[in-house]
């Protein structure tokens, strides 16, 4: 039981609550909701008073809850509005705008960390190594710079969850690099970036914060996305099927883990996320995605605020490494949006 109890908004997708009654979920095969039900059962272990909503679609629909509610605190699970992911910071933007407390990132940093060229422009200026990369707008010819050389990866500037990123996304010639970010422009809808790529450990920060009285952000113990059977001579990326389909997972053998560190370079990590945070204004919980290549390169990918939050997932687990159980972990997310609002 919290030391206070809280009226607490969940804001998620429709389609993303729970079913009525659901008391759990098969873990080899969990559900979409499972984040949803996740937190919701969390809450309700810390003694809150919880409601859940639906509303990605009609702004309206989100106020009328928001009213009836009357919450402490909305614990903000929109990733997108309209359908639209780049819409999910005027979320945040309108949950400061009627002065309610949210949990998660604020429109600023959802803004800066969603584009991925602008993202790695601010890193570099900070002299955070960033993968050489050249952005390819709608509309435009595929030309690409002089000097940023095969193999290139190519993705969407601003979409997430590996969202279009696939084997063949990784290019090595001309002709592969058009075919590429044309699909990224038709199918994904976005801008395409082609960025350098690095071959090497897949390691996710976990960011929390900011926590204590000088509001430094706390960064949990790095987590690594690991492959124990890739085929020789394969490249380790993380694909939309390698995060999401069990059947590619099971077959490469795809878990995260600790990962295991030298002490020098968990802290050169910690520096690196914790810069990142700061450039990127970010708040509340965030991943900081990295390459660490054979040679000690350690290079910035991307930035994640209030990435996945399920119980078993890479920030849960983190946490957990470092102290903190579920249940403490959402409890902590309260906390922050309550020291944010005041």
């Amino acid at each position: 039981m919290s030391a206070r109890r809280l009226a607490v908004l969940v804001l998620c997708h429709e389609t993303l609550v729970p079913p009525p009654g659901a008391r759990g979920y098969d873990r080899r095969a969990p559900p979409e909701w499972r984040t949803e039900f996740d937190v919701a059962r969390a809450l309700r272990t810390l003694g809150h008073r919880v409601e859940l909503l639906g509303a990605q679609h009609d702004v309206h629909a989100l106020l009328a809850g928001v009213r009836a509610v009357r919450p402490d605190v909305v614990f903000n699970l929109l990733v997108e509005f309209h359908g639209r992911s780049a819409e999910d910071q005027h979320v945040a933007s309108l949950l400061e705008l009627v002065e309610l407390a949210y949990t998660g990132c604020g429109p600023r940093g959802l803004t800066l960390a969603r584009d991925k060229a602008l993202s790695k422009e601010l890193l570099a200026a900070r002299g955070i190594d960033v993968p050489r990369f050249q952005v390819f707008a709608r509309g435009a010819r595929v030309r690409r710079e002089r000097g940023l050389a095969f193999p290139l990866l190519v993705k969407s500037r601003t979409e997430e969850a590996s969202l279009g990123i696939a084997r063949a996304s990784l290019v090595s010639d001309e002709r592969a690099l058009a075919r590429r970010v044309a699909h990224v422009h038709e199918r994904v809808q976005s801008d395409a970036i082609a960025e350098e790529y690095v071959d090497g450990r897949e390691l996710y920060s976990a960011v929390l914060g900011p926590l204590g009285t000088g509001g430094r952000a706390r960064v949990l113990p790095t987590w690594e996305l690991a492959f124990a059977r890739l085929p020789a001579r394969v490249p380790r990326i993380a694909t939309r099927a390698v995060k999401f389909s069990p059947a590619t997972q099971r077959r490469l053998g795809v878990h995260s883990r600790a990962a295991r560190l030298a002490p020098a370079l968990e802290r050169r990590v910690a520096r690196l996320a914790r810069t990142a945070w700061e450039a990127l204004d970010l708040a509340g919980y965030a991943r900081i995605d990295l390459r660490l290549a054979p040679s000690g390169r350690l290079v910035f990918l991307e930035a994640n605020p209030n990435p996945e939050l399920a119980r078993g997932e890479d920030f849960a687990d983190a946490a957990k490494a470092a102290g903190l159980s579920y249940p403490a972990l959402v409890q902590a997310l309260l906390a922050l949006a309550l020291r944010r609002q005041r």
